[in-house]
């Protein structure tokens, strides 16, 4: 509830924890996809800390794993049918429809 009375404020001292570690603020928080072989380290430095030189994060929250992407491994394109035969379907069924209408 407080963070929707406040506002970010740039210029403002870092909210600390009583160990005096920086609370995250989960409005800047983001999240990378890091290659599995490549250090979270040596990304952080290289992709993330050249442009925000304050940057950090938690290292509780890493996650590993690795994402399947079935549309680009598994899916083979079938072309659509045609529109002759997409409107010849349409005036099959609708001809079928009016049929049943009037036999009630």
């Amino acid at each position: 509830m407080i963070e929707k009375l406040s506002e970010h404020d740039e210029t403002a001292e870092y909210v600390t924890d009583k160990k005096g570690k920086p609370k995250a603020d989960s409005n800047l928080r983001d999240t990378e996809k890091i290659p599995l072989v490549q250090n979270i380290d040596d990304y952080f430095e290289e992709e993330v800390l050249k442009y925000y030189s304050d940057a950090w994060y938690d290292t509780k929250k890493n996650k590993v794993g690795y994402e399947i992407n079935f549309t680009q491994n598994f899916y083979v394109y079938e072309p659509p049918r045609s529109l002759e035969d997409i409107e010849a379907d349409i005036n099959k069924v609708t001809a079928e429809i009016q049929k049943l209408l009037k036999d009630d």
